[in-house]
């Protein structure tokens, strides 16, 4: 068992030197302040979100189908290891290791790459020259790979007030650092989380440590923290990428998210619909029910055979772990369910499937 006190990668402070006490706003407040830019390290992801035990078929998750929803369901099910890189606003590298892979995203000024070597297929995405931080593949926004410990922070402390309770627990130690042990927990019962664990390092603010504990549990569904990590700048050989002979390369256009609307971005959920439906949903007009925890995402039903609904059902992976439910078929975890309706229309949100059904009869 794994108390709130106690986050994954994680464990109690030494008591012979404990960090300066502080209340929730300054822990809070030095998190929001720390200033860290170059870093590397090495982060363990472990889900157990309640997923049917799925085999290895469908199609490639190479970068060219980066985001697919068997991408997604992998990244979300067992237990994943990367290594991160980060040198400055321009400089990033994320490489997931996968038990006989690797994929890469490697970031240097307006260039982005992906890598895969299962199939030794890369994918270039050519960065506008304004798009300044809304790109940051160190943020893992835009990029569907391993999410980091900071991302993760940032969506679920961004709002706490007044949706969410916030106390500081016991301090703890993640990769040899001392860190404020900060512990929010949803006001609402509307929301299958039931308390998020946050370890801020106790001298520079980084977030190190996420775990995310559903309603009415014991332990942790999703854990992601570095189990080592260094504040020097990384070698800038790191950053440099060049396609591997005979692999395949695809240049891919910028996404424009222009047409979702604001409340789509905001933070609150540590595995946001946002980031399931990014590619699926790039031709669709989500709409959003509720706020923060409760919140609900819907996504219009779309005549083209390649619908998001049609994606998801024709899923080899993703139609063993989808259950029939009245109108439709639901796909259940402890953290996220998602309604996929038989006339087309989808909703996500981390609330009980009672909820998701509630939205899907008020918005025919």
């Amino acid at each position: 068992m794994i108390a709130a006190g106690v986050l994954a990668g994680s464990i109690p402070a030494s008591a012979g030197d404990p960090l300066p006490a502080k209340t929730p706003a300054q822990v809070l407040e030095l998190l929001a302040s720390h200033q860290v830019q170059s870093f590397s390290g090495t982060v363990e992801q472990s889900s157990e979100l309640g997923l049917p035990e799925l085999p290895a078929a469908g199609k490639p998750t190479g970068p060219a189908s980066a985001g697919g929803a068997a991408s997604v369901i992998e990244l979300l099910s067992g237990d994943h290891t990367a290594r991160i890189y980060v040198d400055g606003k321009d400089n990033a590298r994320l490489q997931v290791v996968d038990q006989l892979a690797e994929r890469d995203v490697i970031h240097h000024g307006n260039d982005v790459w992906f890598y895969s070597s299962k199939d030794n297929s890369a994918a270039h995405l050519a960065l506008p020259a304004h798009a300044g931080d809304t790109a940051r593949p160190d943020d893992g926004r835009g990029m569907h790979a391993m999410p980091t410990p900071g991302e993760l922070a940032r969506k679920l402390l961004a709002k706490v007030e007044p949706t969410t309770a916030v106390t500081v627990g016991p301090d703890v130690a993640v990769a040899g650092r001392a860190a404020y042990n900060l512990v929010l927990e949803p006001r609402t019962d509307a929301t299958l989380v039931g308390r998020v664990a946050v370890a801020v390092d106790g001298k520079s603010g980084m977030p190190l440590s996420v775990q995310v504990t559903a309603r009415g549990a014991d332990k942790p569904a999703f854990r992601s923290g570095f189990t080592s990590l260094s504040l020097d700048a990384p070698d800038p050989s790191l950053f440099t990428f060049a396609p591997p002979p005979g692999s395949t390369v695809k240049e891919i256009q910028v996404p424009d998210k222009s047409h979702l609307p604001a409340s789509f971005h905001e933070p609150g959920m540590a595995i946001t619909p946002e980031q399931f439906f990014a590619q699926m949903a790039a031709n669709g007009h989500p709409s959003v029910t509720g706020k923060s925890w409760d919140a609900v995402v819907g996504l219009p039903a779309q005549a083209s055979s390649g619908s998001p609904a049609e994606t998801l059902l024709r899923d080899p992976l993703l139609s063993q772990a989808a259950v029939v439910v009245p109108g439709g078929h639901l796909l259940s975890t402890a953290l996220l369910n998602v309604l996929i309706m038989d006339d087309g229309r989808i909703f996500a949100g981390m609330v009980p499937p009672e909820r998701l059904q509630a939205v899907a009869a008020g918005a025919q």
